[in-house]
């Protein structure tokens, strides 16, 4: 296929990376970030020539280590090409898709793992579950859960739980010596705690989505809705539901009572997914403590503080 100007596509659509894509990379993958966007725009024009599509839009809103670009396929059928920066969360994205093979997730159409090319099926990009009150949300988020956590063969590729937490301890005790961390110390010490009894007591491991929160969930044609962007890895299910427990966290903090509504949630979810109420505390806590520390470090002080808050109301 010569021009993207076939079946009335944009012949000089512009591919620069979006300003969110360029501002987050830079600040989360440093020099070598730069480097790939650089690269980026040559990236997508080669895969949109090898693949045979035909670039319809950006979607700027898209990801924050992608570049989203909707797209026709040869025979005319809406898709979407995302090439992003393969680093250890992202290098199994394309081969957890192909387990799920559609099952509460976006199809995976074609890929490239190599260089981070996925062609995946088109969904309703601008319609994720945020769109919903909160309690519908919980509850379709759910139903996707369910769909996902699927046994895994032997010899999969994907990391474990223990495996990646465990990269993550030396960094957080390392990030908590800090004199800005002093007031979380004793947080951090208890998330690593509470970590090593939760491996101590893992319940069969499952394929996790690693990343599930209402903004991963879209609108679907195939079914009512599909989770996107997958960071998986495979463990306890609990684990997978502490990102989606601190959901619209800043709605939660600006309630009334949000230490016993955050309390609720978590029971809330362990009922309705049947998982062990001690494991999703306790995995909620360690995810937060985690995920504030690194926003510290990162200078987004103010998400941090509210995740180690939500941490200390469990």
């Amino acid at each position: 296929m010569g021009s993207a100007g076939h079946h009335g596509g944009p012949d000089h659509l512009d591919l620069e990376p979006p300003e969110r894509l360029a501002r987050t990379i830079g600040v989360w993958e440093g020099e070598a970030g730069r480097a790939w966007l650089a690269r980026l725009p040559g990236l997508v024009t080669e895969y949109l020539t090898r693949w045979e599509l035909t670039p319809e839009r950006v979607f700027a809103a898209g990801g924050q280590i992608s570049m989203i670009v909707l797209v026709r396929t040869a025979d005319g059928t809406p898709a979407v090409l995302k090439v992003g920066m393969v680093n250890r969360e992202t290098a199994q994205e394309h081969a957890a898709l192909a387990q799920w093979d559609g099952r509460g997730a976006v199809r995976l159409l074609r890929a490239d793992p190599e260089q981070g090319a996925l062609l995946l099926e088109r969904l309703q990009a601008d319609v994720s579950l945020r769109s919903l009150a909160e309690p519908k949300a919980m509850l379709e988020a759910v139903e996707v859960l369910r769909r996902l956590w699927v046994p895994v063969p032997g010899g999969h590729p994907f990391a474990t739980v223990a495996g990646y937490t465990g990269e993550l301890v030396p960094l957080l005790r390392q990030r908590a010596e800090e004199p800005w961390a002093a007031d979380a110390r004793p947080l951090v010490d208890e998330a690593l705690a509470v970590r090593e009894a939760l491996l101590a007591d893992a319940p069969a491991p499952v394929l996790l989505h690693g990343d599930f929160h209402h903004g991963n969930v879209l609108a679907g044609d195939r079914l009512a809705w599909l989770a996107i962007d997958p960071k998986p890895l495979v463990g306890d299910p609990a684990y997978d539901v502490a990102w989606l427990a601190r959901d619209r966290l800043s709605t939660l903090a600006a309630q009334p009572g949000s230490r016993a509504a955050a309390r609720r949630r978590l029971a809330q979810l362990s009922s309705a997914l049947e998982i062990d109420p001690e494991h999703l505390r306790g995995w909620s806590l360690f995810r937060a403590v985690e995920a504030g520390i690194w926003s510290m470090t990162m200078g987004a002080r103010e998400d941090g503080e509210l995740l180690l808050e939500f941490a200390d109301w469990l």
